[in-house]
């Protein structure tokens, strides 16, 4: 109940980008667990619409993998145009 009214915000800007035709963008989601102070690794996975998870059974990422993550894919240039989402690996 504490996250929904953000969940909801988001489920509306998703909707109102792939409404947009003249704008290149990525969605881009955290795992279920954000953790500002967590660990740099450096390294995530890279996940879909679904819920992903660890090897370890666990959707944690940092800010500061999660931010590597976005440049990743600022970077690539791919998935352009639709949700993602970062968990540690």
């Amino acid at each position: 109940a504490v996250f929904y009214a953000i969940a909801k915000a988001q489920t509306e800007e998703l909707a109102a980008l792939r409404a947009r035709k003249d704008a290149k963008w990525v969605f881009v989601s955290p795992a279920a667990d954000f953790r500002a102070d967590g660990a740099k690794t450096g390294k995530y996975i890279l996940g879909g619409e679904e819920l992903t998870l660890s090897a370890a059974g666990e959707s944690i990422i940092s800010y500061a993998d999660y931010a590597v993550g976005m440049v990743d894919l600022i970077e690539s240039g791919e998935h352009i145009g639709t949700r993602v989402s970062l968990v540690q690996k």
